[in-house]
């Protein structure tokens, strides 16, 4: 449903209203407020997400070890698909969101299905199939070429409410595709599928900017467009001017890490 928080009258729960309901069983002061690193939409997973919170405790308790904490609030969150991996004090500086040096996506693909139904069962929501047999991956290559570096990333961005107030320039760091592999994909050789990730990484990321680069690379290996469109979307720097076809779904979309 997303990481951020979401208010009592939506129907589906964030990631963040988990932590926070599992964090008031420590007893604070004050009710605990994660501030999250990265804000994946609903539908993206996160192999490691980061945020930071401050504990306020009563008079002559003392602070929480590391350990302490990972324990609690993983026990409280048992239900859930959500596990917190590790804590480290931080000065009253830090910032998970603005103190990160730059933030990695992978997106998995799966080449080799003529239908979704082909998908391995438990590999479903974890990637995304492109119908075809087959993706000119040496071109998708040559065309990321062109999203390394410094650029105006306007035609890679959807529109919402933040929109007026972001610059829409960033800065690709890498941009790589790789042959991967799939959960037990070795018992299925024969079915002859290919997983693939493509690496993002980036300070900061536009809303959906990912997802949007990687359709737009996907058409580029399934013939729809050439690696020179990728340059000349970018020149054009509108965001209507992105084909409505090449929106990558958010089921692939991982965030790896975050660099501090």
């Amino acid at each position: 449903s997303g990481v951020m928080e979401t208010s009592n009258d939506q129907l589906l729960i964030g990631v963040q209203n988990y932590l926070e309901k599992a964090a008031q069983n420590l007893k604070p002061i004050v009710p605990i407020k994660f501030c999250i690193s990265s804000r994946t939409d609903s539908g993206v997973h996160a192999l490691c997400n980061s945020a930071h919170l401050d504990i306020q405790r009563p008079p002559g308790k003392p602070a929480f070890k590391e350990k302490q904490l990972i324990c609690c609030l993983n026990y409280h969150l048992k239900d859930e698909p959500i596990r917190i991996l590790k804590a480290h004090r931080v000065t009253d500086s830090f910032h998970a969101r603005f103190s990160a040096l730059s933030r990695t996506y992978i997106y998995r693909l799966l080449v080799g299905c003529a239908h979704h139904s082909e998908i391995p069962v438990f590999e479903r929501d974890l990637c995304w199939a492109p119908l075809g047999s087959y993706l000119n991956v040496p071109a998708m290559q040559d065309a990321a070429q062109f999203l390394l570096g410094t650029h105006d990333f306007s035609t890679f961005r959807s529109l919402n409410s933040e929109t007026p107030f972001q610059s829409p320039v960033r800065t690709i760091l890498q941009a790589d595709i790789q042959l991967s592999s799939g959960f037990l994909s070795h018992h299925y050789e024969h079915r002859r599928l290919e997983f693939w990730e493509v690496k993002f990484r980036g300070r900061s990321f536009l809303y959906r900017q990912v997802r949007r680069m990687v359709g737009a690379l996907v058409a580029v290996g399934q013939g729809k467009l050439t690696p020179h469109h990728i340059k000349e979307l970018l020149e054009r720097k509108d965001s209507r001017a992105f084909p409505s076809y090449a929106m990558a779904p958010a089921s692939g979309l991982f965030l790896k890490s975050v660099e501090y």
